[in-house]
């Protein structure tokens, strides 16, 4: 377990960034035309029980444009996730660009009142070349 500011990082608590697919079907604003869903799945092999009560997220586009967005909760959940178990969800990216790398964490509390953080992965978002008019 490793500790960072006052959150600790417990081994056995960990993210695992389960699929990530363009979806160009998806109705988007012109200013950020290319939607991408990813799946995500929270695990918790510690010994303790987890809420995770918040996230933060760096988007980083391959123009140079940073976007971090922080609040509570996980798609509008505040999952409980008990020894052994798992919480998985879907979500989505809007990007102006045609690429982007995204990462960031979640915030949460375990059964004993400790702040813990566990690190999303970094995940790529690449339009792919048939979209974009590439030969």
């Amino acid at each position: 377990m490793t500790v960072k500011n006052d959150f600790l990082e417990p081994q056995g608590l960990w993210v695992s960034v389960d699929e990530v697919a363009y979806q160009p079907q998806a109705h988007t604003p012109p200013d950020r035309p290319h939607c991408f869903a990813y799946h995500i799945t929270i695990h918790n092999d510690t010994d303790a029980t987890v809420a995770i009560k918040g996230r933060k997220w760096v988007v980083r586009g391959n123009a140079g444009d940073i976007v971090a967005v922080e609040g509570d909760g996980v798609v509008g959940q505040f999952p409980t996730i008990e020894p052994g178990e798992h919480f998985s969800y879907h979500s989505f990216h809007l990007l102006a660009g045609k690429s982007a790398v995204a990462e960031g964490s979640y915030l949460g509390v375990d059964a004993e009142g400790r702040k813990v953080l566990t690190r999303i992965p970094k995940f790529k978002m690449d339009v792919p070349s048939t979209e974009i008019g590439w030969a």
